[in-house]
């Protein structure tokens, strides 16, 4: 498939996510990076947006939980392109009854090449990092000339 570059704006849009075991650390994370998200728009599933902000006092646009969608709203948003940044603290010893959701959220994330912190070490690393205050261009799936070539239209 081709690719376009696509910006990503300087003003973030960071989808938050952490399984139970692990909402205790993102929250932990969350607040010891407060000055860096505050300068960003933040986006969390259900539970986790929800504790996020009673804990931090940062605002959350919450989706609905895990479980129930939010991981698959969440890959759709990536797909319209609107998150930036998706950081997943996700626990490697638990099985998950939505493991499919799961495995499916963190391959659109890699289909349309959305930065991924699983952890709090890459996390920090991507927080840190000069692009988190600047525009960036990535690539993307050209999904309109994707689409042209199986439909047989004509881009212009």
């Amino acid at each position: 498939m081709n690719t376009i570059d696509k910006p990503i704006a300087a003003r973030k849009r960071i989808a938050l996510v952490a399984h139970d075991n692990r909402k205790q650390g993102l929250i932990a994370w969350c607040d010891k990076h407060r000055g860096v998200l505050e300068q960003h728009q933040l986006l969390g599933t259900g539970t986790t947006g929800t504790q996020i902000e009673a804990s931090t006092g940062m605002p959350v646009e919450k989706l609905f939980s895990g479980p129930m969608g939010g991981d698959q709203q969440l890959g759709a948003k990536i797909c319209q392109g609107d998150v930036d940044i998706l950081i997943f603290f996700w626990d490697p010893f638990e099985p998950m009854p939505h493991d499919p959701d799961v495995k499916a959220l963190l391959r659109i994330a890699a289909v349309w090449n959305i930065p991924v912190a699983c952890n709090a070490s890459t996390a920090d690393m991507m927080i840190h990092s000069t692009l988190m205050s600047q525009s960036f261009a990535r690539e993307v799936p050209d999904y309109q000339g994707y689409l042209a070539a199986r439909t047989g239209e004509i881009t212009v």
